[in-house]
């Protein structure tokens, strides 16, 4: 009973092996999982992907590195995608200062647009953060982002950081990093997260988890995370899966 709440299944990695990726995921435990689509691609196979599938949501956004290439009619379209029913968030978007195809001021203006459109469609926003932690806590405060929350995904700043984002109605999400032996930091901030506020997923087919570190990610393997919490919080398995899954489903408004 997992709900990987990041995946990239919509990924070309996967189109050799998609839908025995999905069963390996259900056969693993994982009962629901959200598939992220950040580009006109990505996004259209997302909803391939949601309509196919009944356990399976689907979040549309614009991803920071190709915040260059965004249009207005991109992002009308985005805000059209969202009357689907299984269409649950916006993003991933955020801030992404590792690779430079998108200027940081054009990175900036494109979340600060996609926090407005989804305060507006009141969805909640997942969090795309790489090397612009400042900045990307002082574009939530500004756009007044508590008013959604939503996810920090596959976070990996310190626990300053963590609280002011608790502060901003936002969960923390850890994924394959937080079982890696020398993740000391993501560890101690995961036994800090409180458990009405934690969150899993793979960001899958990225940031494979101990022991298939480097390897192609996929849904299944949530349940190394899901392990690897559980003990970090001194708790069994079942029960840290069961309360990850209560609040993803609170936090995107799914009842079944």
């Amino acid at each position: 009973m997992l709900f990987d709440t990041h995946t990239h299944i919509n990924s070309e990695a996967f189109n050799e092996d998609r839908e025995e990726v999905i069963q390996r995921a259900r056969d693993a435990g994982v009962t629901r999982m959200l598939v992220v689509g950040f580009d006109r691609p990505t996004i259209t196979k997302a909803l391939e992907i949601i309509d196919q599938h009944d356990d399976i949501y689907a979040s549309v956004g614009w991803h920071p590195v190709d915040a260059v290439d965004m249009t207005d009619d991109d992002l009308a379209w985005i805000e059209s995608l969202t009357h689907h029913p299984k269409v649950v968030a916006l993003g991933e978007m955020g801030l992404d200062y590792h690779w430079d195809k998108s200027p940081k001021t054009i990175q900036k203006d494109v979340f600060r647009k996609q926090i407005a459109l989804a305060k507006r469609l009141r969805l909640p926003i997942i969090i795309h953060n790489r090397e612009a932690t400042d900045d990307v806590v002082q574009i939530l405060k500004e756009e007044h982002a508590e008013d959604v929350g939503g996810i920090m995904h596959c976070f990996s700043a310190d626990w300053e950081t963590a609280k002011q984002c608790l502060d901003m109605n936002f969960y923390i999400s850890f994924g394959g990093p937080v079982t890696f032996k020398n993740a000391q930091l993501a560890k101690e901030v995961a036994q800090k997260v409180p458990l009405e506020r934690l969150l899993i997923e793979t960001d899958c087919p990225y940031l494979s988890p101990h022991p298939f570190r480097g390897k192609r990610n996929e849904p299944a393997r949530v349940k190394l995370v899901a392990e690897a919490l559980a003990e970090l919080k001194q708790m069994s398995y079942e029960a840290l899966a069961e309360v990850t899954m209560t609040n993803a489903k609170t936090l995107f408004g799914i009842e079944k």
